[in-house]
């Protein structure tokens, strides 16, 4: 069991490290219910003041169009990535920021403000069109993970892993496009043949946004060690989530989420794991994390696991930085 480190250095750690979560859908909330960004939700992950309690300074805000938006994915996502400019950085007064690369984010930062970088999750919001990518682009978005659980124009989601399917025409081409673009190609939720084929084609490295180890939760959500070799080797960086599901199948932990860690790093090497808590994305109590707030308890627990304050900061936003300066500039 973890216990709480008396020295007060986790704390310290939280407070003095750059936090990037690279996943939460708490868009949808906001865009479908009353509540506001800005003050405390009695219910869900994630506001504005969680996040500063939790010292989060990078979040990433996904736009996610669900199976039951078909014919209209694109109209969704675009709501939701109005509700960020409306819910979000307005409403905030100042105090998020969209940011488009590296630079802004350092400048966001160092002007006490939060980083929020747009993304859209599934492919199905392009609707076979490469000038809705650019499109998107314009208007902010930064990343795209390819497909949700199930098949769209680009690829075979998890759900369709036993077909065996990989990235269609299409699919190859926004890949290649989004290198061209500068953004962050996102192997969440696809199925391991088209994972592969990403690390075919794509020239820069990709991000896994919010999964975690099949070898200590074997889901078809998580990635197989083989996986993580292979995106440790080109670059790319998983985010540990705090689904439970994900993390184990009979006791979610904190235990059991830094075995998580624990294990991508004996693969992947320090350099390939960040964070994706994928907060206001699941129902329930996050394992180990109760929400937003709740940062210092991870760093706890890697103290009591035995790494260093430099290895941690690489944990908490490092490595995601490093590719976002790579692949965004």
């Amino acid at each position: 069991m973890v216990q709480k480190m008396p020295d007060g250095r986790a704390a310290i750690i939280t407070k003095n490290s750059i936090i990037v979560d690279a996943h939460c859908d708490t868009l949808i909330p906001l865009c479908e219910g009353k509540e506001r960004f800005r003050e405390y939700r009695d219910k869900g992950h994630l506001d504005l003041p969680r996040l500063v309690r939790g010292g989060v300074k990078v979040q990433f805000f996904a736009a996610f169009a669900s199976p039951r938006f078909r014919g209209r994915f694109l109209c969704r996502v675009l709501e939701l990535i109005d509700t960020f400019y409306q819910n979000v950085q307005q409403d905030s007064n100042g105090k998020v920021v969209l940011v488009r690369n590296c630079d802004d984010i350092v400048h966001a930062v160092n002007n006490g403000c939060i980083a929020a970088l747009l993304t859209v999750e599934g492919g199905e919001a392009l609707e076979g069109s490469i000038r809705v990518l650019r499109v998107l682009y314009r208007l902010g978005v930064r990343g795209l993970g390819l497909t949700w659980n199930g098949r769209n124009e680009l690829a075979d989601g998890v759900d369709e892993r036993f077909t065996g399917g990989s990235l269609t025409g299409f699919g190859v081409a926004v890949v290649q496009e989004m290198n061209r673009l500068g953004m962050l190609v996102d192997v969440a939720h696809l199925s391991e043949t088209g994972f592969w084929k990403v690390m075919d084609v794509s020239v820069s490295p990709v991000i896994a946004s919010h999964a975690n180890t099949r070898h200590i939760c074997d889901h078809p959500r998580n990635l197989s060690d083989n996986q993580i070799r292979a995106l440790s080797r080109q670059g790319g960086v998983m985010g540990i989530t705090f689904v439970p599901e994900f993390v184990h199948k009979d006791c979610p932990s904190l235990d059991a989420l830094l075995d998580h860690i624990d294990h991508a790093v004996q693969l992947g090497g320090i350099g390939c794991v960040g964070l994706g808590s994928d907060f206001d994305g699941f129902s329930g109590r996050p394992a180990g994390i109760e929400d937003a707030a709740g940062y210092e308890k991870l760093v706890e627990g890697l103290l009591h696991r035995g790494y260093d304050e430099a290895d941690i900061g690489k944990i908490l936003g490092g490595n995601f930085l490093r590719v976002i300066r790579e692949v965004l500039g």
